[in-house]
């Protein structure tokens, strides 16, 4: 009840504070400390915002840096005012200040960490519905006594006492910890994968690396700060040992079948590859999985085990040229000699047909109606698709025989009536 009453006491002081005029004074620093924040971090910054920028956000305010140095600045500012025996505003600024630090820093990783994950919102708002809520309590003083009262509740488990206050303070600490091993992770991982190149597949490895140990080490040092003693997780190492052994196989499988996929760089992000019937190019290696993206939008996930356990056409492992034919059939009679050089020439002008090797013409069949001739040439981007620039070489093929007047045949049949018996004679 005293501890109660003296806090209610300490409110009423601080409301009355705030009403002198020398408040006034506090105000007009706090909010000078704000701008000057504001100006330091868009000096930092620059003219150019950068894309998916933690410290900085989208905008100066909605980044981390913008609160860190306003809360250092008012931390200053308050300390000077503490001399004078006035700080009352920034009594009532740091707590606030510390809650948006807080905000900003969970909003912004867990945003870069998981963009595309709906979860997060839910989580953003829960993060700050308890920051301001604390900030509440802590300037109405009820917090001081909320964490008095958590700390009777108490409970032994083995020989280790714990109570509710120790939980809450310790799951807070864990949340903090993981927030800051995503954020260094995803800093690490930004690094590796900028740029392009053929060690983007290996770099793809490293980051992954990266992230899963420092989660494992945040992991640590969370149930740590929450009070699990981390000797009794041997057990629980071996029971999940016995589970990968068993019910987990397949996914062990494939983690290990992906960091082996990303060691050998057999398979690499961009590389046109064919898996189990379907065709398309490698746009992310994971993990757990790989992504094949199809020419006409599709994208399949295939399990990385499947990409080491069966038979996989690689377009670009060793060279990325890639051989295209076509067929076209000209009628007897036409001079194919003079018509193979022509024709070569022709394919040779299409866009992405390269000259080296250079693009050939064979008679390859004597069919019913005509000759078969087979056109077979080169590119070197099968990415950008194998039917379009074929399309092309047959429009260029067409246009050449249109130009030559080089018949193209098409079947044809002679039809022999026999003589009925009673039918006059013509």
């Amino acid at each position: 009840m005293a501890a109660q009453l003296l806090d209610a006491n300490s409110l009423n002081d601080l409301l009355g504070s705030l009403t002198e005029p020398s408040a006034l004074i506090e105000f007009a620093v706090l909010v000078g400390c704000l701008a000057l924040a504001w100006c330091l971090v868009r000096l930092i910054r620059g003219a150019q915002v950068p894309e998916g920028s933690i410290w900085f956000g989208r905008r100066i305010v909605d980044g981390v840096l913008f609160p860190i140095l306003a809360l250092a600045l008012a931390f200053a500012a308050q300390f000077a005012f503490h001399a004078s025996g006035q700080a009352a505003v920034f009594r009532l600024a740091l707590p606030m200040l510390v809650s948006l630090v807080v905000i900003r820093l969970s909003v912004r990783v867990l945003g870069a960490t998981f963009p595309d994950a709906r979860w997060v919102r839910i989580l953003e708002r829960s993060i700050s519905w308890l920051a301001w809520i604390a900030v509440v309590l802590w300037v109405t003083g009820v917090l001081p006594v909320l964490m008095d009262a958590m700390d009777e509740v108490h409970w032994k488990i083995g020989a280790t006492r714990m109570s509710l206050r120790n939980v809450v303070e310790g799951s807070l600490t864990a949340g903090l910890v993981m927030v800051i091993a995503l954020w260094i992770s995803a800093a690490i991982e930004k690094k590796l994968l900028r740029g392009t190149g053929n060690t983007l597949s290996l770099r793809k490895m490293a980051a992954n690396l990266v992230r899963a140990a420092l989660l494992f080490i945040g992991l640590l040092l969370a149930l740590s700060a929450v009070g699990i003693d981390l000797t009794a997780l041997s057990v629980l190492g071996g029971a999940i040992g016995v589970g990968v052994g068993f019910g987990l196989q397949k996914i062990a499988a494939n983690y290990v079948s992906g960091f082996v996929v990303l060691a050998e760089r057999s398979l690499r992000i961009g590389d046109m590859v064919k898996v189990d019937g379907f065709e398309g190019r490698i746009s992310d290696i994971r993990t757990r999985y790989t992504v094949i993206r199809a020419l006409n939008g599709r994208e399949s996930i295939v399990p990385n085990e499947m990409l080491i356990t069966q038979r996989v056409e690689n377009s670009s492992l060793a060279d990325r040229q890639v051989a295209i034919s076509s067929l076209v059939q000209v009628a007897y009679g036409t001079d194919v000699r003079a018509l193979q050089a022509k024709l070569v020439d022709a394919i040779k002008r299409v866009p992405r047909v390269l000259e080296s090797p250079g693009p050939a013409v064979q008679l390859t069949d004597f069919a019913a109606d005509g000759m078969n001739l087979t056109l077979a040439f080169w590119i070197a981007d099968p990415e950008n698709g194998q039917g379009n620039v074929r399309s092309d070489v047959n429009l260029a093929v067409l246009d050449l025989l249109h130009a030559e007047g080089v018949e193209i045949p098409f079947p044809q049949r002679v039809l022999h009536g026999l003589p009925v018996a009673g039918a006059p004679e013509t």
